[in-house]
């Protein structure tokens, strides 16, 4: 019978394989060191490189127009910023605890330093949405803002199917709970995060909230990087644990997306609705479908939502305010900006 246990790898194991043509990303016998110049996975490489260009610090961003805008924001749409941002400091501050988690699983070293990177980019982005808060309100309103995704029921709902998949993982360790996790990663990733930008780009082309919306195309620049890696763990995995892709678990693997991509809408109109300026029920189903989309074929799976292919021509906007390929002129001031240490992986994931 085959094992399809996941084993937790050893910390000083000298009795390791240094064969890198042996490496493999769970159970194997690692030896944990960090060689860069011997990796089995060759686009470990350019993502760390990437990511490592990424550097940025929150408080680089001026919020001074921010401090004068959240006041004067209509009830809706100051509504959706408070419950949209929370739900944000939630996914990142689980991503920072649960990534430790994983990477205690991964016998690939290359891959670990990708995830240690990750794991610190996502304490980076919870660093700039407190000091989004810090900014723009009181300490009271700071602290009823940061733990509305415990207080708001409907928010706290959502944030389980995530939070126990995760859970899932820690109280049991086997190959099928190891890819869901990994799947979970990739819908809060690739849809879960790329919504809520959503929101603030909208406030960006209404010209509100500019070091908000600046703050978010920075952590948009990193977590494209971060759907970068866990498609390619995704995609490694299919290769080296071809089992874990079968009919059963393919057919698994699109009800989780699906399931993350109908949360999602039901979100969208609970916060957004028909009532904040630019965006409407329809326009935000039509963009998180064909975020759902995207992620499938991303893994190499085909169409998930027949029609929804490309980016909806509403929501071409969305794109836009997220490329951080290109020196533009900054959307509040007639001056030029980039974010350039580096360029930016486009957003095909």
């Amino acid at each position: 019978m085959k094992d399809n246990r996941v084993m937790r790898k050893p910390l000083f194991n000298p009795g390791g394989d240094t064969e890198v043509k042996n490496r493999r990303l769970i159970n194997f016998n690692t030896t944990n060191i960090n060689d860069f110049n011997n990796m089995k996975y060759e686009w470990v490489s350019d993502w760390y490189r990437q990511a490592m260009n990424n550097f940025w610090i929150p408080e680089e961003i001026n919020m001074n127009q921010d401090k004068s805008d959240y006041p004067m924001l209509p009830p809706e749409e100051r509504t959706a910023y408070d419950k949209i941002l929370s739900f944000l400091v939630y996914l990142d501050s689980l991503q920072s605890a649960n990534l430790p988690n994983i990477s205690q699983f991964i016998t690939a070293n290359e891959v670990n330093l990708c995830l240690a990177i990750q794991a610190f980019q996502e304490c980076i982005h919870s660093q700039s949405y407190s000091y989004m808060l810090d900014t723009i309100c009181n300490p009271t309103e700071r602290n009823d803002i940061l733990y509305q995704w415990k207080t708001d029921a409907h928010l706290l709902k959502r944030n389980e199917f995530i939070g126990n998949l995760y859970n899932e993982f820690i109280e049991k360790q086997d190959k099928e709970r190891f890819l869901r996790v990994c799947i979970a990663n990739f819908i809060l990733e690739g849809i879960y995060f790329y919504s809520g930008f959503m929101f603030f780009y909208n406030l960006g082309r209404n010209g509100k909230m500019p070091g908000s919306v600046q703050e978010i195309r920075y952590i948009n620049r990193d977590e494209n990087t971060h759907l970068w890696l866990f498609r390619n763990i995704l995609k490694e995995l299919r290769t080296e644990e071809p089992e874990l892709f079968d009919e059963r678990h393919l057919a698994m693997l699109g009800d989780m997306i699906r399931e993350g991509v109908e949360q999602e809408i039901a979100w969208g109109r609970y916060v957004i609705g028909n009532q904040i300026q630019g965006l409407n029920e329809q326009m935000v189903e039509d963009y998180i479908r064909y975020l759902g989309n995207l992620r499938y074929s991303s893994l190499g799976l085909g169409t998930l939502y027949p029609g929804y292919e490309k980016e909806p021509e509403s929501m071409r906007w969305v794109s836009q305010y997220a490329d951080a390929n290109m020196v533009k002129t900054d959307f509040f001031e007639a001056r030029s900006t980039a974010y350039a240490k580096s360029t930016a992986i486009e957003d095909d994931l």
